[in-house]
């Protein structure tokens, strides 16, 4: 209590002592009351005000005379207490500088205050962590779990997530003494789910992650696309596909990594018309090079309306290289030799890189041009590691491929020079005689 705050209280106290014992003096107090004791062979008569002041005082007297017994007990705590929040703060601030060793020693003394042990335990666990000594971090988790079993449990989830045990780390965060989860234990769970393989299920928390607000709207929007995507992904058939399509929000539905994953889907479980409806939807949508040479990677059916509709786009975007591309595999599937080598040449031109040079080296192995093939494929391995491709040369060192590189000829191979005289004399074996 402040000083001023104690003084005011003094003097309260004082005036309504003065008052009272005025009041007190009064001779017609009888009136409201007579109280009698009898102790030892005496009787002590005395009025009700007399006898609830006297009990008033003698509960401060007793008020005041364990305040003084119990104010050294209470000065020792406050030391500890300040001592504690000194190393945490020091603990604290060793951690962030990266003083592990340091850290640790610090928050584990600070630990034995119990309104900061979680804090200063769970800080000491990442300090152990970081240092690599599992041992030490597994005995603090367990000291953790003493004071704090939802800390422990996110901890452990935490841990176990680094090293890549989703199934585990979900066990921990079930619990059901720890129910219901914290916001940062429902992203773990949620991260945990959508590792495990079990993205139907992370996707089915995102209604509660996103109440929670654990993370920004940019975030939550990604981690949604993601849970969609892969929650398609492991559709096992098509009526869990179909279910899990009508559940996807439908502004969603036109995101390319959900539209490509539900596509991809479909055609490994033999549904090739709604894969190729969605992804035509989605460019008409809004375009995107991703799914176009995915429309025109996909191992589906309608060749000729999908080289319609390749070419009713190129009339709009006709600068994009993953376009000719896939007009250069539709025409490879139709066998059209002709248009595939333009629109594949087209493509690289335009930048379509290693994988139109792949496309055109299969072009060229179907034809059972093999050398040219591997050409091809040389290119392809050449642009992934960076460096430029070269031109296509025949056997007959004519140059096939349009003048986009510097051209490359054969030069006849020169005779190998001798490896002896041929006037030496030599045994039957070709031996040299010794000199």
């Amino acid at each position: 209590m402040k000083p001023l705050q104690s003084l005011v209280v003094l003097l309260l106290a004082v005036a309504i002592g003065v008052v009272a014992a005025q009041w007190l003096g009064t001779d017609d107090l009888n009136r409201y009351g007579e109280v009698t004791l009898r102790y030892a062979g005496y009787d002590y008569h005395s009025n009700l005000p007399k006898v609830a002041l006297l009990s008033v005082i003698g509960v401060l007297v007793l008020w005041l005379l364990w305040s003084l017994i119990a104010a050294p007990f209470r000065a020792w705590g406050r030391y500890r207490r300040k001592q504690g929040r000194v190393r945490l703060i020091d603990g604290l601030l060793a951690y962030e500088h990266g003083q592990w060793q340091r850290a640790e020693k610090l928050l584990d003394g600070a630990a034995k205050d119990p309104e900061v042990s979680g804090v200063a335990l769970a800080n000491a666990v990442r300090s152990a962590q970081v240092r690599a000594d599992a041992p030490a971090a597994e005995a603090l988790l367990q000291r953790l779990g003493e004071s704090d079993a939802t800390l422990q449990a996110l901890l452990r989830a935490e841990q176990l997530l680094a090293n890549d045990l989703p199934v585990d780390a979900i066990n921990a965060l079930d619990v059901a003494a720890i129910q219901p989860l914290p916001p940062r234990g429902l992203w773990l769970r949620t991260e945990a789910l959508a590792r495990a393989g079990r993205a139907h299920e992370a996707y089915g928390q995102l209604g509660a992650l996103r109440q929670t607000k654990v993370l920004p709207a940019e975030a939550s929007s990604e981690l949604e696309a993601r849970l969609a995507a892969q929650a398609l992904l492991e559709a096992g058939d098509v009526n869990a596909l179909a279910t899990q399509w009508e559940a996807t929000p439908k502004a969603l539905r036109p995101t390319p990594d959900v539209v490509a994953a539900y596509a991809t889907r479909a055609v490994a479980l033999d549904w090739d018309e709604p894969a190729l409806l969605a992804l035509e939807q989605a460019l008409d949508h809004r375009w995107d090079d991703e799914l176009v040479a995915l429309y025109g990677r996909l191992p589906a059916e309608r060749l000729a309306t999908r080289q319609a509709n390749l070419q009713r786009w190129r009339n709009v975007h006709d600068d994009s290289a993953a376009l000719r591309l896939a007009q250069g595999r539709i025409a490879l599937a139709q066998q059209q030799w002709d248009a595939a080598d333009a629109f594949l040449h087209e493509a690289i031109a335009a930048g379509a890189g290693a994988p139109a040079w792949e496309a055109l080296g299969e072009a060229f192995a179907q034809r059972g041009e093999h050398v040219l093939a591997a050409q091809c494929l040389t290119n392809a391995l050449r642009l992934q590691r960076g460096e430029d491709s070269v031109a296509l040369v025949r056997a007959s060192a004519a140059v096939v491929d349009p003048p986009l590189h510097a051209t490359v000829e054969e030069q006849p191979i020169a005779p190998l020079p001798p490896v002896y005289d041929a006037n030496e004399e030599r045994d039957a074996f070709g031996n040299r005689g010794l000199p």
